[in-house]
Order: structure tokens, then C-alpha cells, then sequence
């Protein structure tokens, strides 16, 4: 099965492209066969046109919190909320979630989606530090405009599978160090060493979702420790989630994913 991992940005560029995994799994073992940057949106969009069959991970929120769509009227079907939120600028997206924030009491200014407990997730109404909010304006109506099969909100080309990841997630199971950084002068030796223990851990398939993962060259392994941003590295963890998901019935998911929030693959699992 080709599998595809992407570690998103809401402003691709030369410099901060989206980063793309691209794998064949075959039973537990993923071999990761090249890493793909994407330097802007229209790249994006020639990648979810590909010919299937393939499955994504993708790190960016599929949906919004069920409250925060209620509170605000907006609609509660997923493509549909994708439709109201694509017609918003960022500035009116922005605009929008500022002045919700302000209605809502301290320690509780961000509503959360119910996958986003389990998963150790930011909301999706951050717009800094990561800013979600915009990745998720960005990303998911692009997902939806492509016609791909999105388990537990939409029917599409079941060739072509997305499923959204969260690299930090499985990250976080081998290692509670930090391990990047987009500053240079905070891509320490010491962030280095966590990105090889974490590396190393997906080849021995030592970690919760025990997939092995392979390379059909030493320097896409050396790629993964070698880039203090992390985002090659994080994309690779979305392969190997998606590819968890690739083996379980329903993809893993919960039997009952909320219609406008989606489900990030193996929380809770």
C-alpha cells in the first residue's frame, strides 16, 4: 500500500515548503522511499490529485470544536462548515475566533474537539505558536475540494484516503524531549540526539504503534536527524500513523467520529 505522510505549514515557501513522506507498507514494515517539499499550495493540491490507491496522514485539524461551531451558528456538517470557512479571509477567520476568545471565561478561553484530549493536541482555534487555526483554513478545504475519501466526515474516491495525524503524538511516546525547532540558533545537539532516538525507535518498530521503518536510502535516514526543524521527521511519524491505521478496521477510528471535528488516527487508542 503507498502511503503518504505531510507535515503542513499555512504558509509553504521555499525555505518552510510542506514536507511529504512518501512509503510502501507492506504487514508492520514501512519503507520510506523519499521525501518530497512542497514550496507552495498549488503543490499541494497536484499532490491530493494524484492517482490512488494511497493513504495520507496529514498534520493539520480536520474540523472545529463541536462548541465553538454551535456558539457561533456555524453550520455543523463538515463540508459544509468547510464552505462557510473557506469563504472567510484570514482576517475575518481571525476576527471571528479573537472575539469568541473574549467571550469565554479564564483557563477556558480554547474550546477543544474530543480527540484533541486524548491526543495531547493545541485547539484549533490557535492561531500562534502553532497557529492550527490557519492550517486547518488552509488545509481541510483543500482536502474536501479534491473529492478525497475522509473517513467519518466525508465520502469520496476511496483510492485516495486522508486521515488526519499529529506527529507530536507519537513523538511524545518515545521521548519526552524536545526534538525541533524552526530557530537555528535552537537546533541544538541536544535536539539532534532526540531526533535519532526517535528514529531509531521507529526502525525497531519501539513504540505503541509498532510499525518498522525502513529506507530505501541512508540519506533519507540521515535527512530525518540531520533537519533541526523536525519537519522531515514529523512527516514520517504521519506515514507511520497512517499506516497503523492502514491495518485496523474503520482506520481506527472511533465508531462515532463527531461530524464537524474529525479524529486525529490513534488517540485514545
Amino acid at each position: 500500500m503507498r502511503i503518504i505522510g505531510v507535515d503542513f505549514t499555512s504558509a509553504p515557501r521555499k525555505a518552510k515548503p510542506i514536507a511529504v513522506a512518501h512509503g510502501d507498507l507492506r504487514g508492520k514494515a514501512l519503507r520510506i522511499l523519499a521525501l518530497e517539499p512542497l514550496a507552495d499550495f498549488a503543490a499541494f493540491e497536484s499532490l491530493l490529485a494524484r492517482p490512488g490507491p494511497w493513504l495520507g496522514g496529514f498534520d493539520f485539524p480536520f474540523g472545529l470544536p463541536q462548541e465553538l461551531v454551535r456558539d457561533l451558528g456555524w453550520p455543523g456538517c463538515w463540508k459544509s462548515l468547510l464552505a462557510h470557512c473557506a469563504r472567510l479571509t484570514r482576517a475575518e477567520l481571525r476576527a471571528a475566533l479573537d472575539a469568541y476568545r473574549a467571550t469565554r471565561p479564564a483557563g477556558h478561553k480554547y474550546a477543544h474537539r474530543a480527540t484533541d484530549r486524548p491526543a495531547g493536541s493545541s485547539s484549533p482555534m490557535k492561531l500562534v505558536n502553532p497557529p492550527v487555526a490557519l492550517m486547518f483554513h488552509e488545509g481541510a478545504p483543500r482536502l474536501a475540494a479534491a473529492g478525497l475519501h475522509v473517513p467519518g466526515l466525508a465520502s469520496g474516491d476511496r483510492g485516495r484516503v486522508a486521515l488526519e495525524a499529529y506527529p507530536g503524538l507519537l513523538a511524545r511516546a518515545v521521548t519526552r524531549a524536545s526534538y525541533k525547532n524552526d530557530s537555528r540558533a535552537l537546533q541544538t545537539p541536544a535536539r539532534r540526539a532526540a531526533r535519532r532516538e526517535i528514529v531509531a525507535a521507529l526502525e525497531r518498530g519501539a513504540h505503541p504503534l509498532q510499525i518498522r521503518v525502513s529506507f530505501a536510502a541512508r540519506a533519507l535516514r540521515q535527512a530525518l536527524v540531520r533537519d533541526g526543524s523536525g519537519d522531515s521527521l514529523d512527516a514520517v511519524l504521519c506515514a507511520v500513523q497512517a499506516s497503523w491505521a492502514a491495518l485496523r478496521a474503520n482506520f481506527g477510528l472511533p465508531r462515532r467520529v463527531p461530524r464537524c471535528e474529525g479524529w486525529i488516527v490513534s488517540a485514545g487508542a
